[in-house]
């Protein structure tokens, strides 16, 4: 008779428990059920913006939704992750999550606490970096640009998609390691620089390879990219570490959205963006910008969050950039 009793107590509470689990499954399977806003925290045309762009229509096929791109430029792309800290964890509001979040709350007081407020669904691929100037500029090489630095402390303007941001602080390593003082010109975005380096307000410009069609073009010349190895599409460029400056700056990113997303929705989430590095097109917009695939899992990627979160720590107390005490 107790036994009997047990069984149906155990029953019961088992019941119970599916209940409560099944409208979280069914809201997955159904999902999405309107259009998802995902975050791209650059201006529109930029190389973030047309790799984030082909992320987007094919997770959207992969979903059987739509996923939408609203570009939120400024901030050293902070502001697509600002939008999470008060957006609902229902799925339909994502951003692409760079480095920067894990960097600037060691710079200035940020609105999120990047390892608080975020749920790292999964990472997708990183940027190649690297510094040019225009054709008709007289410095040719990282060698023209230290001489004319040291003979002209503050002189030389480089620009950057932004303070804190790794164009910015990979160029403040080799200038700290080069002891020279250069002139930082934050931009919103890719375009914004490469126009104003082209219209002659900026002699370098510290980026992701949006530069590269004008590279290609003969307009701009290509001084050093920032990665561990040579790139493939020119690999008689040397890196910054090639050239005895020890500063390697590689950049994984990827897609996150608020706190306390249910489970079964990140995964969804995951295997649909997942997927998009099968996709053709998804491949040919990285391999234009030269972006490896860069998979992390939502764990796996979680955990690079937290460890790099210290990472960034060092890296900006070593350059003196740390925010100072109230």
């Amino acid at each position: 008779m107790q036994f009997e009793r047990r069984r149906h107590l155990l029953q019961a509470g088992l019941g119970a428990t599916a209940a409560l689990c099944l409208p979280q499954l069914t809201l997955a399977q159904n999902f999405p059920a309107r259009a998802i806003r995902l975050i791209c925290p650059w201006p529109a045309g930029g190389s973030s913006d047309v790799v984030m762009r082909a992320l987007a229509e094919s997770a959207g096929k992969a979903l059987g939704g739509q996923v939408i791109i609203e570009n939120k430029p400024g901030a050293s792309g902070m502001l697509g992750p600002n939008e999470l800290v008060n957006a609902r964890p229902d799925g339909y509001t994502l951003s692409q999550l760079t480095i920067g979040v894990l960097r600037l709350p060691h710079m200035q007081k940020m609105q999120f606490d990047p390892l608080k407020d975020f749920t790292y669904i999964i990472c997708l691929t990183g940027y190649t970096f690297g510094m040019v100037v225009r054709a008709d500029s007289p410095i040719k090489s990282i060698k023209d640009l230290v001489d004319f630095a040291k003979a002209n402390p503050g002189k030389f303007s480089f620009g950057s998609t932004g303070n804190g941001t790794t164009p910015h602080l990979a160029v403040e390593e080799f200038a700290a390691k080069a002891g020279i003082q250069l002139q930082h010109v934050p931009f919103k975005g890719s375009s914004d620089g490469l126009q104003s380096l082209l219209g002659g307000h900026i002699m370098a410009h510290s980026d992701a390879t949006g530069w590269a069609p004008h590279v290609e073009a003969g307009t701009l010349r290509l001084l050093a990219t920032y990665g561990s190895k040579r790139t493939k599409r020119w690999p008689q460029v040397p890196t910054l570490n090639d050239l005895g400056y020890e500063t390697v700056s590689d950049s994984p990113f990827g897609i996150g959205g608020p706190k306390n997303m249910d489970p079964a929705l990140v995964l969804r989430l995951h295997d649909a963006f997942k997927k998009t590095l099968e996709d053709p097109a998804v491949l040919a917009s990285f391999e234009k910008y030269d972006q490896p695939v860069i998979y992390m899992n939502t764990s796996d990627y979680t955990n690079f969050a937290r460890d790099n979160y210290q990472k960034e720590k060092a890296l900006i107390e070593r350059l003196g950039l740390a925010q100072k005490p109230a």
